[in-house]
């Protein structure tokens, strides 16, 4: 009888230790595990005086810079320059040299346009949305204006494998021949976040090539699903501003592949 009891306290001290202790479902996919540094760049046309950033010329860009990820670091690099409208982009060789050469190109301007009150507006990010230990989701766009009739807002993606040091694409992580599956899967979920019929015709309101919808290459695998974003332009007139389409990992699981990067976040004990 003693011993019983013995062993009761024994179970009721273990069991105690774990009570009231939150379970940790949620597996290993959202902790940083690549470090990096902000870095950025602030600068002011010389005609600004006491006016404020909103009311001047001015650069603005804020950035990571990645540990032993060179190949990252010049990919986001690329892209941050890529956003810049000017034709000479393809002379710039960092972001530094972009700013300079951009203030250049505001000075010849006002050079040319004294009356002129138009000013200049680069302010873009990087930003890291999502990491894991084999996935690194990277957002990177902003705001540009140089002179035209208007500036431009842009979103880009870059998704990365920190441990093969590349990119990460649709075909990495997609069944063979799933990509048709796909498509279609995403042309419901468009036309019923644009309000049309399944033989509504997508010629009167977007510039989708022949008029059939397509999956662009801008994309970010997030905890939730795959997240396309088209920028202005690109499927609607600039009115209509960025267009953003979610696929719910829910509705694609079946796609992809069981070893893929994402495959944790298509189980359902995945914690999300």
């Amino acid at each position: 009888m003693r011993l019983t009891f013995l062993l009761g306290l024994v179970l009721f001290a273990l069991t105690s230790c774990n009570f009231g202790r939150p379970k940790n479902n949620k597996p290993d996919i959202f902790k940083d595990t690549v470090a990096y540094t902000m870095q950025s760049i602030h600068e002011r046309a010389n005609d600004c005086g006491n006016k404020a950033d909103s009311a001047c010329t001015v650069a603005k860009i804020a950035y990571p810079v990645f540990k032993a990820q060179e190949a990252l670091n010049d990919s986001l690099k690329r892209g941050l320059l890529n956003i810049n409208f000017s034709d000479n982009i393809s002379h710039d060789t960092s972001l530094k040299m972009m700013t300079d050469r951009y203030f250049e190109e505001y000075a010849d301007f006002k050079k040319y346009n004294k009356t002129e009150d138009r000013f200049f507006t680069i302010d873009t990010y990087a930003k890291v949305v999502n990491q894991d230990s084999s996935l690194l989701a990277l957002e990177y766009g902003g705001y540009v204006y140089e002179g035209g009739a208007h500036g431009a807002d842009f979103t880009e993606f870059i998704n990365w494998n920190p441990n093969t040091k590349r990119g990460i694409y649709l075909k990495d992580i997609l069944l063979p021949g799933a990509y048709p599956k796909l498509t279609k899967i995403a042309e419901e979920i468009f036309r019923k976040n644009e309000k049309l019929k399944d033989t509504s015709s997508l010629a009167r309101d977007y510039f989708f090539r022949d008029n059939k919808f397509w999956l662009n290459e801008n994309y970010l695998f997030t905890p939730v699903g795959i997240r396309f974003v088209y920028n202005e332009y690109e499927i609607k007139p600039y009115a209509a501003g960025q267009t953003e389409l979610l696929i719910p990992w829910a509705q694609i699981k079946t796609l992809i592949r069981p070893n893929a990067v994402v495959a944790p976040y298509t189980k359902k004990d995945a914690g999300i």
